[in-house]
């Protein structure tokens, strides 16, 4: 945004909004996800999808040693035991 620039209302609402349900959008992505994960055929799809997959769980509240043990074991059952405590708790 140029310097000076100041958001409107409605733009002000729509961030704010954003962050109010950031854990419920992130718990969605991560849904989907493992979803995808089950169906992935293609590595360098899966290496993609694991690089979300980090990025989103970074972007909750979960533990930094859990995320990195999940990504380093590449344990899809282990994500979505996360991802399902992360829906249980919204």
């Amino acid at each position: 945004m140029a310097k000076g620039q100041d958001l409107s209302r409605h733009q002000r609402g729509i961030v704010n909004r954003y962050y109010e349900h950031r854990d419920t959008i992130m718990s969605t992505k991560l849904a989907e996800i493992v979803s995808e994960l089950y169906l992935a055929t293609d590595d360098k799809k899966a290496e993609k999808l694991w690089k979300s997959a980090q990025t989103a769980l970074a972007n909750t509240k979960t533990d930094p040693k859990i995320i990195e043990s999940i990504i380093k074991s590449r344990d899809i059952k282990k994500l979505a035991e996360v991802v399902s405590k992360l829906s249980a708790a919204r």
